[in-house]
C-alpha cells in the first residue's frame, strides 16, 4: 500500500498487518478462516474483553511499537485498552480550518477521493459500488449522482474520534447492519467491504455545501459506532463520535458542483494512492 503526505512524498506501508492481511484475504482458505471473525457476535465478545482491566496491560506495548506521541493526547491513566483507544485528543492539537469554503476532513486518516459517474456508481481501488448500494436506499442515492465520495480510512493507531465538517442541520440516522471485514484494502480487493460492513448514516444540509451524506463504517473488531445524541443544529469542528477498538472508515458523500477536490488527493486516488489527512485539514472547496 502507498501514502502520500500533503508535501508529495510518496512511502510504501511494508508493515506485518497488511502483509498478513494480504495473505489472509488474498486466499479461499485464508478467507474460510477469518470469516467467522467478521460477526459481529465476536466482534462484541472481543469488545467486552478490551473494556476490561486485564487489557490495559496492551496499551504501552502498542504506544511503543507504533511510536505514538501521547504528547497529542489527554494526561490519564488507562483503566482499560477501549479507553486507551478512545482517548482525547488535547485542546490545540489538531486545527480545525474555519474557512467556510474549505471542505475540511472530521478525522485523521488516509483519504481517497471517487467521482460518481452518471449511474451513481464509484470504484475503490480494483472494487465497484454504486451509491443505491452502499446506502441501501435508491432514491436518495440519486441525489448524489455526478459528485464524489470521500473513502477517510481509519488505521488502529490514528486518532478515532471524529467531528462535523461543516455547520449543518442534521436528519435522523440510519443504521444498517452487516458483518465487520477489515477496511485495510487488502480486505477490499476481495469483498465489496464499504456496503457488506455495519454502517450508519445521516445527511448533513451544510451551510457551505449543500446536502452531505456522512457514514461511519464499523470493521473487523468494532462492534460500536458511538455517535453522541443527535441535536437540531451542529457546527464545524464540534465532535460527532468516536469508534471503539480496531480501524474504521468515514463516507462522505457530496453533491454535484458543490465540492471540487484538492488536486492533490484527486491525483493520487487516480493512482491507487492514500493521502495522509489530519482532522480539520482541508480536503476541497466549494465551486
Amino acid at each position: 500500500m502507498r501514502t502520500a503526505d500533503r508535501n508529495g512524498h510518496v512511502v510504501e506501508e511494508d508493515s506485518s498487518q497488511n502483509n498478513l492481511l494480504e495473505k489472509i484475504y488474498g486466499s479461499a482458505s485464508g478467507r474460510a478462516l477469518i470469516r467467522p471473525l467478521v460477526t459481529p457476535s465476536v466482534s462484541i465478545a472481543v469488545g467486552k474483553l478490551l473494556d476490561s482491566g486485564i487489557s490495559a496491560a496492551a496499551v504501552k506495548p502498542f504506544i511503543r511499537m507504533n511510536h505514538l506521541d501521547m504528547g497529542d493526547y489527554e494526561e490519564q491513566k488507562y483503566t482499560s485498552y477501549n479507553e486507551f483507544f478512545k482517548r482525547k485528543i488535547r485542546e490545540g492539537a489538531r486545527s480545525i480550518d474555519m474557512e467556510p469554503k474549505h471542505f475540511i476532513s472530521p478525522c485523521d486518516c488516509r483519504a481517497g477521493v471517487y467521482p460518481v459517474d452518471g449511474k451513481t456508481g464509484f470504484s475503490v481501488k480494483h472494487t465497484r459500488y454504486t451509491v443505491e448500494e452502499l446506502l441501501k436506499n435508491p432514491s436518495l442515492g440519486k441525489r448524489f449522482q455526478g459528485g464524489y465520495v470521500w473513502v477517510l480510512r481509519l488505521c488502529v493507531q490514528d486518532y478515532h474520534r471524529y467531528i462535523y465538517p461543516d455547520n449543518a442541520r442534521e436528519s435522523r440516522r440510519v443504521k444498517i447492519p452487516g458483518i465487520l471485514h477489515t477496511v485495510n484494502p487488502a480486505a477490499n480487493d476481495a469483498y465489496p467491504i464499504y456496503k457488506e460492513n455495519s454502517r450508519e448514516f445521516s445527511l448533513l444540509k451544510t451551510e457551505n455545501f449543500r446536502t452531505v451524506l456522512m457514514m461511519e463504517v464499523g470493521a473487523l473488531m468494532v462492534g460500536k459506532i458511538e455517535n453522541r445524541p443527535r441535536k437540531p443544529y451542529v457546527f464545524r469542528g464540534e465532535e460527532k463520535g468516536n469508534f471503539a477498538f480496531g480501524g474504521s472508515t468515514i463516507v462522505l458523500i457530496t453533491q454535484k458542483n458543490t465540492v471540487k477536490p484538492d488536486e492533490d488527493i484527486l491525483k493520487n486516488s487516480g493512482e491507487g494512492i492514500e493521502t495522509r489527512v489530519l482532522m480539520g485539514e482541508k480536503m476541497g472547496e466549494s465551486f
